[in-house]
């Protein structure tokens, strides 16, 4: 397979089957099956999501099935008239993996960044993630912070 048969589809409102193969993949992709799937929402939701010009959902698609794709979020900035992408979920599925599918997404969110006003893109790895910080330091500069997750009950 060469990555020349990979499209990579920015979805909208009305791509609700792309979008549920998404995060189908997602969950087999992270191991995560229950938590992308179990409590999937509705189609209005999505529909919703989808039309959020602060959500972009990108599919890598080879064959009519979903390989890849990738969630991020726009972060109108404060203090200039910027916003950020914030890369919150990639993933390509694993018979998928080390073919550009990834670099695919990550190049395709570009043009869409600059249409938004954004100066970056940001994604946060596990530092035990090998792979995923290879790809993410040959694309940008590595930024060793924490990261803490406040419960909000």
């Amino acid at each position: 397979m060469g990555l020349t048969s990979v499209s990579v589809c920015t979805l909208g409102p009305s791509d609700l089957t792309l979008m549920h193969a998404m995060l189908t993949m997602f969950g087999e992709a992270f191991g995560e099956v229950e938590t992308y799937g179990a409590a999937r929402p509705g189609d209005d939701y999505l529909r919703r999501l989808l039309a959020n010009e602060h959500f972009i959902a990108l599919a890598a698609v080879l064959n009519g099935a979903v390989v890849g794709g990738l969630a991020a979020y726009v972060l109108d900035k404060f203090e200039q008239a910027r916003s950020e992408i914030y890369v919150y979920d990639l993933a390509v599925a694993e018979a998928h993996r080390r073919t550009g599918i990834a670099t695919a997404l990550i190049e395709a969110l570009k043009p869409i960044a600059v249409d938004r006003g954004a100066y970056v893109m940001f994604v946060q790895a596990d530092a035990a993630d090998a792979p995923a910080a290879a790809l993410y330091s040959k694309l940008g500069r590595r930024e060793d912070v924490l990261h803490f997750d406040i419960p909000v009950e």
